[in-house]
């Protein structure tokens, strides 16, 4: 009963108001920070999202141009071209042939060329081989020349026995 007198006086009223706008204010006190660290963290967003737009767009405008270039060099290389001519003038035409044949005589001698190259670091082991065989061949020959004096000899003595 107490209570319900007391809250029914003004004094108390008033004091029960000044209470509430209290309580009130300080609630607003701990929503607010909250509220500010929403606000900054909504407009940093904002601003990155920006940024990550502007670098978006940049991605596609570099896109969009490597597939126009890409557009046009297949265009270029399924449009014929062996009926157009060199850009080149007429005092160097002459040249041109001349090196267009030897770049042709070239790659066809290319193969051979590059397996040359490739048999560089045989080269010594090609040397040891020629020597040994050079070394055989010598010794053929001796022989050759020994078993030639012989049949030489023998032919003598074969002419001498039907002589006599």
């Amino acid at each position: 009963s107490l209570d319900l007198t007391c809250r029914r006086t003004p004094c108390f009223t008033k004091f029960s108001e000044m209470e509430e706008m209290v309580n009130m204010e300080a609630e607003i006190n701990e929503v607010q920070p909250l509220l500010l660290s929403v606000t900054i963290g909504s407009t940093l967003q904002f601003c990155f999202i920006g940024k990550k737009c502007e670098i978006l767009q940049d991605m596609n405008r570099h896109l969009e141009a490597i597939l126009k270039e890409k557009r046009d060099l297949r265009k270029r290389l399924i449009k014929h071209r062996c009926q157009e001519s060199l850009p080149i003038d007429a005092t160097y035409h002459k040249c041109i042939v001349e090196l267009l044949t030897e770049a042709v005589t070239f790659i066809e001698k290319l193969e051979s060329h590059l397996q040359s190259v490739r048999n560089i670091p045989q080269i010594p082991h090609m040397m040891n081989n020629m020597d040994t065989t050079l070394s055989k061949t010598e010794v053929l020959m001796v022989e050759l020349e020994q078993l030639t004096e012989q049949i030489l000899k023998w032919e003598e003595l074969q002419k001498e026995v039907y002589s006599n």
